[in-house]
């Protein structure tokens, strides 16, 4: 069917968004899909670059664990991780709207400069602009990142065989529940946190290690299950999850279950998935688990030869393929 609207289904990291940019987006720009990659890895005479873009429409602009500022530079930083790069510097682009409290702008920015800081980034070019009341829902920030990616460091989804150990940094779904809960006053007490965190460190440890990391996602908007498929779909492999060893707090599985939702389709913003060969497994989870937002870093799954899919083996051996919804089961997350 051929697309005549846009439908904030279309922004949700599922089928229609995928649908949007093969068939209009990407045409228009004479562009190319390449593996949906988080980054785009450039070639320079002074060193390989990795460049990423991400726009922020949060709601609410503060929520338990962080707020649109923390979550901006997170995003994008980790972005950067997942092509490997070390991440250096940063733009921020502000769409304010008229009637937003100077305070909560100040907050914000605090909470960029801090996060920055703590993330060994700087912010070096910006831009702001302002819109009428009731035209920009308070903040709108765009980002802008630029990375160094070391010598010899061939990250990228195709390169996934089967036989390769995928691994979990940590607790999936959290953000997603944490935003839904806080949106909608749902009074949980104690409140979820989002899990946002920057997760470069741990990718750098495993790179320094010489953990040959074949692919890396960060599971944000679709979840754990649109980043796997991404990977499925890329490397041809069938992506096999051990339904058993999937890592979920019990707060986020209990609001989902009260809600309807899965967890494995609700946003990260502090986790990635990896694959790595078996043989590097041990010495991956041992290197993750000291590293204190990795510390629940826990192997998932393995790739195996056929369809590309991604496969919840329940532990009675039935298999369930996991389907990509058409769009968000939440919207407005990051």
């Amino acid at each position: 069917m051929t697309i005549e609207i846009v439908r904030l289904a279309h922004g949700g990291g599922g089928r229609l968004q995928a649908k949007l940019l093969d068939e209009v987006i990407l045409p228009a720009l004479e562009a190319r899909a390449l593996g949906a990659p988080d980054a785009a890895v450039l070639d320079h005479p002074g060193g390989r670059l990795a460049l990423t873009t991400d726009s922020f429409v949060v709601r609410p602009l503060f929520f338990p664990g962080g707020d649109i500022g923390r979550l901006a530079v997170h995003g994008t930083v980790n972005d950067l991780a997942m092509a490997g790069a070390h991440p250096l510097w940063l733009t921020l682009g502000l769409i304010l709207e008229e009637g937003l409290a100077v305070a909560d702008l100040q907050h914000i920015l605090a909470s960029v400069r801090a996060t920055a800081q703590e993330c060994g980034v700087q912010v070096v070019a910006g831009d702001t602009k302002v819109v009428e009341a009731g035209r920009g829902d308070g903040v709108y920030i765009n980002t802008s990142g630029v990375g160094v990616v070391p010598d010899g460091v061939q990250i990228a989804p195709g390169a996934i065989r089967p036989g390769d150990v995928l691994l979990a940094s940590g607790d999936l779904g959290r953000h997603g529940v944490a935003i839904l809960a806080a949106r909608e006053g749902l009074g949980l007490d104690p409140p979820i946190p989002s899990d946002s965190t920057s997760v470069a460190g741990a990718v750098a440890a495993l790179l320094a290690a010489g953990v040959p990391v074949h692919a890396l996602r960060d599971p944000t908007r679709g979840g754990a299950v649109a980043a796997l498929q991404e990977l499925a779909d890329a490397s041809g492999c069938r992506l096999v999850l051990d339904d058993a060893a999937i890592p979920v707090r019990d707060d986020v599985r209990g609001a989902c279950e009260i809600l309807g939702l899965d967890p494995l389709h609700s946003a990260c913003e502090g986790r990635f998935l990896a694959a790595v060969p078996e043989h590097a497994a041990a010495q991956a989870l041992t290197i993750l688990r000291g590293r204190a937002e990795a510390a629940g870093t826990v192997a998932i799954g393995r790739a195996e030869p056929g369809e590309p899919a991604v496969i919840r083996r329940l532990a009675t051996g039935v298999e369930r393929r996991m389907i990509l919804p058409a769009g968000e089961q939440l919207p407005r997350i990051c």
